[in-house]
């Protein structure tokens, strides 16, 4: 008879603090740099004990939300979003779903980074890239290698900090990826060498449909 019934989620009394915490943050617009109540200040607000709220400050910590200064005591912090990722981000601990998300996701961005490369190439980007390309002819071998530093130079291209050093977290992917595809990493029609062609000579909407090209095999696999 009580098959159907759902247990009722039930959270820790930190839990509830963190997400009481959450709300006030939001709804008083906290700013960073903010000074924040003291944790006894926080606990006589909350109707709970110390260590609790201690235990709910420290997750906001953990994750850069807040920080400690000598003098002002609890500020809201500028979290490191990519510092997060950074923490958690081992593909030896992660199942093939999570991989595979991951690899999607800079499927996505590849696809997507072309206005920016438009707007802030340089000559000399554009010949390290040319040097790269080359570097791949001469040497099969070097194939993975060269694939890494190729598309690791396009997001340095972009002036994007948080975008580079979300490539450098989805370095680990290419060995998934590598397995999925036997060892031999697949690319379409246009090359390397193609797309700094275009980057030099051609279009924003080139370079995004010779980008298409050069990642189809992988889309072609989603499906």
């Amino acid at each position: 008879m009580v098959n159907g019934i759902k247990p009722i989620a039930a959270k820790s009394m930190a839990e509830r603090v963190e997400a009481s915490l959450r709300e006030y943050f939001t709804k008083e617009n906290f700013k960073p740099g903010d000074p924040l109540p003291t944790e006894l200040e926080l606990a006589a607000a909350l109707g709970v004990s110390r260590n609790v709220v201690r235990e709910a400050l420290s997750r906001f910590k953990m994750l850069g939300i807040i920080e400690t200064k000598k003098k002002t005591g609890m500020v809201i912090s500028n979290p490191d979003i990519v510092g997060t990722f950074e923490k958690v981000l081992n593909p030896e601990i992660m199942d093939e779903s999570t991989l595979q998300d991951l690899f999607e996701l800079r499927l996505v961005l590849e696809m997507g980074i072309a206005d920016l490369l438009f707007l802030r190439k340089t000559a000399a980007d554009l010949d390290e890239l040319e040097e790269i390309a080359a570097r791949e002819v001469k040497d099969k071998n070097f194939r993975i290698s060269t694939e890494i530093a190729f598309h690791g130079k396009l997001y340095e291209m972009t002036g994007n900090d948080t975008m580079k050093r979300f490539q450098n977290l989805l370095l680990p992917i290419f060995g998934y990826v590598m397995k999925l595809e036997n060892k031999k990493f697949v690319s379409g029609k246009v090359t390397h060498q193609d797309l700094v062609k275009i980057l030099r000579k051609g279009t924003v909407k080139e370079f995004k449909e010779g980008m298409l090209s050069h990642l189809q095999p992988h889309f072609d696999r989603l499906k």
